[in-house]
């Protein structure tokens, strides 16, 4: 799944690791169409646009904990020159009708902080879906191996 890290992603973790910046508590991870696609700049969800709410889908998505439970895979890779962290596999069901509710269908999964205010949550990575999509009542939606990679190279 290609992936991209804002240039926001980039800056608040250079300041946790480096300035001692709290990190947020939890993480979300919130469905975008492609209307307005995230890019290296996009700073909080609302640069980007959040697929409708309803049946099944609460506006900012799903809520991930910090640690190795929902972040399942954090390594070091001397053979590639990278690190990388996998987010655990997220499910979204249909309920009560085809998610997204109206619309255009999700195309990007986006990684953001816990902003009380869902539009000013900052957007640290987005993973390309790489179609429009939309499921129907009672079907679900299941993004696999959403991952974030720092290479030295």
């Amino acid at each position: 799944m290609a992936s991209l890290v804002t240039n926001r992603g980039g800056y608040l973790m250079l300041g946790n690791r480096y300035r001692a910046v709290s990190p947020p508590t939890n993480f979300y991870v919130a469905l975008a169409t492609n209307n307005t696609p995230p890019t290296v700049d996009a700073n909080t969800i609302g640069d980007c646009s959040q697929i409708a709410t309803g049946n099944g889908y609460s506006a900012g998505g799903v809520s991930l904990t910090p640690g190795a439970t929902d972040f399942d895979t954090y390594t070091e890779d001397d053979a590639n020159d990278r690190a990388l962290v996998r987010i655990k596999d997220i499910t979204f069901t249909a309920s009560g009708g085809n998610l997204p509710a109206s619309g255009n269908g999700a195309r990007w999964a986006l990684l953001t902080d816990d902003n009380a205010t869902v539009n000013s949550r900052q957007v640290d990575a987005a993973f390309d879906l790489s179609s429009d999509r939309t499921v129907s009542d009672g079907q679900d939606l299941t993004i696999q191996d959403m991952e974030i990679r720092a290479s030295t190279v």
